[in-house]
Parts: C-alpha cells; structure tokens; sequence
C-alpha cells in the first residue's frame, strides 16, 4: 500500500470504532479508544486509536485533533507501565506498509518490554486468549 491512499472505512479499527467487531477495551472517551491487540508481541501490547477520523496514518491526521489524542496516548502509556512495571516501554506507529503498517487506521503501539525476553513476532504466535488479554486489561485500567 502506498504512503498516501483513501481511507478504507472498512478496515478492522474501524469497525471496532464502530462495534462491529469485538475488541478488549482499555480506555474509551471522545477522542480515542485503546484496546489490546490480539496478536501481542508482549504481555499488555495496547493499541490507541483516535476516533472520529479517516487518518490512515500519522500524516493524515488533522493537526487540531493530534494533541488530545497524543495526551491519550500518554495517559495508556503511563497506565500500562504501571501496571506490568516493566523495565522498558516501546511506544511506536508506523506509516505505510514499507514501515510496517499492516491495519490503514492510525494508531500508536505500547509494547512493555522486560530484560533479556524477545518480542514475538506480530502475528505469529496466533491470536490471544481474549480471557487472558481481559484480565491484562483490567490491570491497565485499574491504573487509569
């Protein structure tokens, strides 16, 4: 996919925005939605997306909107460090496939990250226990 495209409102993030599909819910106001990715590269892999926008990536984004959402990201970021104290944080987003970008609805990753255990590989080990990824949400929350 190219850097600069339509916006393809049917894509998963959108969906979920929209309840279509299911997704386990972190943090929910006006502005954005974080939830936890199915396909984690590491425990309390979170994803942020903002609402009511068709940013396909972080160009896209109208620059009104990118300071609350940021704030919200912030606030996630935060909210996962305290709540798996992990010894680092990866706090990412990538724009266009040859960056990495696989879901065309801007969103920013935060990945905990703890001495000497690899990431796994996205996608690879097969979707998540949405039992298990709950009760890593509520430990999210319950620091928010």
């Amino acid at each position: 996919m190219t850097l600069h495209a339509p916006y393809d409102p049917d894509n998963v993030f959108a969906k979920i925005l929209r309840d279509e599909m299911p997704a386990v819910k972190v943090y929910e106001d006006d502005t954005s939605l974080a939830f936890m990715d199915v396909f984690p590269q590491s425990k309390g892999h979170t994803l942020v997306v903002p609402k009511h926008v068709t940013a396909r990536n972080f160009l896209d984004m109208p620059p009104e909107k990118l300071g609350a959402y940021m704030l919200i990201v912030q606030k996630v970021a935060t909210a996962v460090e305290a709540a798996f104290k992990p010894d680092g944080l990866i706090i990412s987003q990538f724009n266009g496939a040859p960056a990495g970008q696989t879901v065309y609805h801007l969103h920013f990753h935060v990945l905990p990250r703890w001495e000497n255990v690899p990431l796994v590989r996205h996608g690879t080990a097969g979707m998540a226990d949405m039992g298990e990824l709950e009760e890593l949400a509520a430990k999210i929350r319950a620091k928010l």
